[in-house]
Protein backbone atom coordinates (compact mmCIF):
# COMPACT_ATOMS: atom_id res chain seq x y z
CA UNK A 1 0.00 0.00 0.00
CA UNK A 2 1.74 3.26 -1.14
CA UNK A 3 2.03 5.99 1.71
CA UNK A 4 0.51 9.48 1.94
CA UNK A 5 2.99 12.37 2.22
CA UNK A 6 1.34 15.62 1.44
CA UNK A 7 -1.95 14.57 -0.25
CA UNK A 8 -0.10 12.72 -3.01
CA UNK A 9 0.39 8.89 -2.96
CA UNK A 10 3.93 7.94 -2.99
CA UNK A 11 4.91 4.45 -4.28
CA UNK A 12 7.51 2.81 -1.67
CA UNK A 13 10.58 1.95 -4.32
CA UNK A 14 12.24 -1.60 -3.31
CA UNK A 15 15.79 -0.63 -2.51
CA UNK A 16 18.70 -1.87 -4.95
CA UNK A 17 20.43 -3.89 -2.17
CA UNK A 18 17.15 -5.45 -1.34
CA UNK A 19 16.51 -9.35 -2.42
CA UNK A 20 14.29 -10.29 -4.81
CA UNK A 21 10.39 -11.52 -3.83
CA UNK A 22 10.36 -15.40 -2.98
CA UNK A 23 7.15 -17.00 -2.58
CA UNK A 24 6.50 -20.22 -0.67
CA UNK A 25 6.14 -24.13 -1.62
CA UNK A 26 2.25 -23.36 -1.89
CA UNK A 27 2.99 -20.00 -4.26
CA UNK A 28 1.88 -17.48 -1.37
CA UNK A 29 4.69 -14.59 -0.82
CA UNK A 30 6.63 -15.03 1.91
CA UNK A 31 6.18 -11.14 4.31
CA UNK A 32 9.31 -9.20 4.29
CA UNK A 33 10.23 -6.54 6.55
CA UNK A 34 9.49 -3.23 5.57
CA UNK A 35 11.89 -0.96 3.67
CA UNK A 36 12.97 2.10 5.39
CA UNK A 37 11.45 5.25 4.33
CA UNK A 38 13.30 8.40 3.42
CA UNK A 39 12.50 10.97 5.94
CA UNK A 40 10.46 14.06 4.66
CA UNK A 41 12.16 17.53 5.25
CA UNK A 42 10.41 19.89 7.14
CA UNK A 43 8.38 22.16 4.84
CA UNK A 44 10.90 25.70 5.11
CA UNK A 45 9.46 28.75 7.27
CA UNK A 46 12.02 31.38 5.62
CA UNK A 47 10.22 33.98 3.61
CA UNK A 48 11.41 36.36 1.26
CA UNK A 49 9.81 39.94 0.57
CA UNK A 50 8.84 40.12 -3.15
CA UNK A 51 8.05 43.36 -2.82
CA UNK A 52 11.11 44.96 -1.75
CA UNK A 53 13.11 47.37 -4.40
CA UNK A 54 10.15 46.11 -7.05
CA UNK A 55 9.57 48.94 -9.87
CA UNK A 56 6.96 48.95 -12.08
CA UNK A 57 6.94 50.03 -15.66
CA UNK A 58 5.31 53.81 -14.95
CA UNK A 59 5.28 56.08 -12.20
CA UNK A 60 1.76 56.64 -10.87
CA UNK A 61 0.41 54.78 -13.69
CA UNK A 62 1.71 57.23 -16.27
CA UNK A 63 5.22 58.45 -16.37
CA UNK A 64 7.29 55.77 -18.46
CA UNK A 65 9.80 54.11 -15.65
CA UNK A 66 11.42 51.71 -18.35
CA UNK A 67 14.99 52.11 -17.65
CA UNK A 68 14.61 51.44 -13.81
CA UNK A 69 15.32 47.87 -12.78
CA UNK A 70 14.04 46.19 -9.37
CA UNK A 71 16.49 45.32 -7.01
CA UNK A 72 18.62 42.51 -6.47
CA UNK A 73 18.35 41.64 -10.27
CA UNK A 74 21.21 40.89 -12.43
CA UNK A 75 20.05 41.42 -16.34
CA UNK A 76 21.68 40.57 -19.62
CA UNK A 77 23.66 43.80 -21.06
CA UNK A 78 22.03 45.50 -23.56
CA UNK A 79 22.42 45.18 -27.27
CA UNK A 80 23.05 48.52 -29.12
CA UNK A 81 19.67 47.82 -31.05
CA UNK A 82 18.18 47.72 -27.72
CA UNK A 83 19.12 50.97 -26.17
CA UNK A 84 17.96 52.26 -29.10
CA UNK A 85 14.50 50.47 -28.74
CA UNK A 86 15.02 51.91 -24.73
CA UNK A 87 15.22 55.64 -25.95
CA UNK A 88 12.38 55.28 -28.55
CA UNK A 89 10.11 54.08 -25.93
CA UNK A 90 10.85 56.90 -23.71
CA UNK A 91 10.40 59.26 -26.49
CA UNK A 92 7.32 58.40 -27.86
CA UNK A 93 5.40 57.54 -24.92
CA UNK A 94 1.96 58.96 -24.88
CA UNK A 95 2.64 60.33 -21.60
CA UNK A 96 5.95 61.99 -23.26
CA UNK A 97 3.50 64.18 -25.74
CA UNK A 98 1.63 65.27 -22.12
CA UNK A 99 4.79 65.94 -20.54
CA UNK A 100 6.03 68.14 -23.54
CA UNK A 101 2.69 70.36 -23.42
CA UNK A 102 3.19 70.76 -19.78
CA UNK A 103 6.45 71.85 -20.02
CA UNK A 104 5.90 74.31 -22.83
CA UNK A 105 2.90 75.49 -20.95
CA UNK A 106 5.07 76.44 -17.86
CA UNK A 107 7.95 77.88 -20.19
CA UNK A 108 5.52 80.32 -21.84
CA UNK A 109 3.78 81.32 -18.76
CA UNK A 110 6.97 82.16 -17.52
CA UNK A 111 7.99 83.82 -20.60
CA UNK A 112 11.31 81.99 -20.96
CA UNK A 113 11.64 82.32 -24.06
CA UNK A 114 10.07 85.97 -25.38
CA UNK A 115 11.23 85.59 -28.73
CA UNK A 116 8.83 82.95 -29.01
CA UNK A 117 6.16 84.81 -28.47
CA UNK A 118 2.37 84.21 -27.19
CA UNK A 119 -0.79 83.03 -28.47
CA UNK A 120 -1.55 79.53 -30.22
CA UNK A 121 1.60 79.87 -32.75
CA UNK A 122 3.75 80.36 -29.56
CA UNK A 123 2.88 77.88 -27.76
CA UNK A 124 3.07 75.61 -30.90
CA UNK A 125 7.02 77.18 -31.27
CA UNK A 126 7.50 75.97 -26.85
CA UNK A 127 6.02 72.49 -27.76
CA UNK A 128 8.09 71.06 -30.00
CA UNK A 129 11.40 72.62 -29.14
CA UNK A 130 10.06 70.68 -25.57
CA UNK A 131 9.34 68.03 -27.28
CA UNK A 132 13.10 67.99 -29.46
CA UNK A 133 14.64 68.54 -25.40
CA UNK A 134 13.32 65.44 -24.09
CA UNK A 135 13.77 62.89 -27.22
CA UNK A 136 17.41 64.03 -28.10
CA UNK A 137 18.00 63.70 -24.37
CA UNK A 138 16.74 60.34 -24.21
CA UNK A 139 18.61 59.20 -27.59
CA UNK A 140 21.72 60.95 -26.28
CA UNK A 141 22.08 59.31 -22.32
CA UNK A 142 20.26 56.09 -23.29
CA UNK A 143 21.30 54.80 -27.08
CA UNK A 144 24.11 57.06 -29.18
CA UNK A 145 26.63 57.56 -26.24
CA UNK A 146 26.07 54.20 -24.29
CA UNK A 147 26.19 52.42 -27.91
CA UNK A 148 29.19 53.71 -28.33
CA UNK A 149 30.62 53.65 -24.70
CA UNK A 150 29.49 50.18 -23.88
CA UNK A 151 27.48 51.28 -20.87
CA UNK A 152 24.38 50.31 -19.69
CA UNK A 153 21.63 53.37 -19.55
CA UNK A 154 18.78 51.86 -16.78
CA UNK A 155 18.99 52.30 -13.22
CA UNK A 156 19.19 49.54 -10.79
CA UNK A 157 17.37 50.19 -7.63
CA UNK A 158 19.30 49.39 -4.54
CA UNK A 159 16.28 49.18 -2.36
CA UNK A 160 17.65 48.47 0.91
CA UNK A 161 19.23 50.10 3.86
CA UNK A 162 18.79 53.12 5.13
CA UNK A 163 16.89 56.59 3.28
CA UNK A 164 20.15 58.26 2.95
CA UNK A 165 22.67 55.65 1.91
CA UNK A 166 19.72 54.95 -0.71
CA UNK A 167 19.87 58.86 -1.83
CA UNK A 168 23.61 58.91 -2.09
CA UNK A 169 23.41 55.92 -4.33
CA UNK A 170 21.10 57.02 -6.60
CA UNK A 171 22.80 60.41 -6.77
CA UNK A 172 26.18 58.44 -7.48
CA UNK A 173 24.28 56.73 -10.30
CA UNK A 174 24.57 60.18 -12.41
CA UNK A 175 28.36 59.82 -12.04
CA UNK A 176 28.63 56.48 -11.75
CA UNK A 177 27.10 53.20 -13.98
CA UNK A 178 27.56 49.33 -14.82
CA UNK A 179 29.25 48.59 -18.03
CA UNK A 180 28.00 45.83 -20.55
CA UNK A 181 30.62 43.56 -19.26
CA UNK A 182 29.22 43.75 -15.46
CA UNK A 183 31.92 46.67 -13.89
CA UNK A 184 31.47 50.04 -13.14
CA UNK A 185 32.65 53.09 -14.75
CA UNK A 186 32.39 56.43 -15.32
CA UNK A 187 29.03 57.94 -16.51
CA UNK A 188 30.15 59.06 -19.48
CA UNK A 189 26.69 58.06 -20.86
CA UNK A 190 24.76 60.82 -18.76
CA UNK A 191 27.45 63.24 -18.61
CA UNK A 192 28.40 63.55 -22.32
CA UNK A 193 24.80 62.90 -23.30
CA UNK A 194 23.14 65.38 -21.75
CA UNK A 195 26.18 68.05 -23.01
CA UNK A 196 25.32 66.53 -26.55
CA UNK A 197 21.66 68.00 -26.09
CA UNK A 198 22.19 70.83 -24.49
CA UNK A 199 24.61 71.67 -27.66
CA UNK A 200 22.09 70.63 -30.09
CA UNK A 201 19.54 73.11 -28.37
CA UNK A 202 21.48 75.85 -30.31
CA UNK A 203 20.45 74.51 -33.50
CA UNK A 204 17.00 75.33 -32.88
CA UNK A 205 16.20 77.94 -30.21
CA UNK A 206 16.51 81.67 -31.20
CA UNK A 207 19.66 83.04 -31.61
CA UNK A 208 19.28 84.97 -27.78
CA UNK A 209 19.49 81.90 -26.43
CA UNK A 210 22.66 79.80 -28.19
CA UNK A 211 25.98 80.22 -26.89
CA UNK A 212 28.81 78.97 -24.15
CA UNK A 213 26.83 80.34 -21.31
CA UNK A 214 23.63 78.88 -22.35
CA UNK A 215 24.47 75.42 -23.35
CA UNK A 216 26.40 75.46 -20.04
CA UNK A 217 23.51 76.18 -17.86
CA UNK A 218 21.49 73.28 -20.19
CA UNK A 219 23.99 71.25 -19.91
CA UNK A 220 23.56 71.77 -16.14
CA UNK A 221 20.17 71.58 -15.76
CA UNK A 222 20.49 68.00 -17.56
CA UNK A 223 22.30 66.84 -14.72
CA UNK A 224 19.96 68.20 -12.08
CA UNK A 225 16.90 66.20 -13.73
CA UNK A 226 18.98 63.30 -14.37
CA UNK A 227 19.45 63.62 -10.37
CA UNK A 228 15.91 63.84 -9.30
CA UNK A 229 14.77 61.31 -11.62
CA UNK A 230 17.25 59.02 -9.59
CA UNK A 231 15.99 59.52 -6.09
CA UNK A 232 12.37 58.96 -7.54
CA UNK A 233 13.19 56.04 -9.11
CA UNK A 234 15.27 54.57 -6.26
CA UNK A 235 12.12 55.61 -4.16
CA UNK A 236 9.10 54.83 -6.39
CA UNK A 237 8.99 51.25 -4.99
CA UNK A 238 8.41 52.37 -1.28
CA UNK A 239 6.03 54.83 -2.31
CA UNK A 240 4.06 52.24 -4.76
CA UNK A 241 3.58 50.00 -1.81
CA UNK A 242 2.24 52.77 0.62
CA UNK A 243 -0.15 53.74 -2.26
CA UNK A 244 -1.48 50.45 -2.77
CA UNK A 245 -1.79 49.44 0.57
CA UNK A 246 -3.80 52.84 1.50
CA UNK A 247 -6.51 52.11 -1.52
CA UNK A 248 -6.52 48.53 -0.19
CA UNK A 249 -7.85 49.92 3.03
Amino acid sequence: MPRQQGGQAIPATPSAESPPSQSGADGSPKSEAPLPQAPVPAPSTQTTSTTQGQQTKRILWIAPNFTAVSANTTLPPLTARGKFHLAMDDSVDYSSFIWAGMLAGQSMALRSYPELHEGAAGYGRYYWRAFADQASGAFFSEALVPALTREDPRYYTLGHGSYFRRAVYALSQVVLTKTDSGGTSFNLAEILGDGCEAGLANVYYPPQERGLSKTAESWGVGIESAAANNLIKEFWPDIHQALVKRLKK
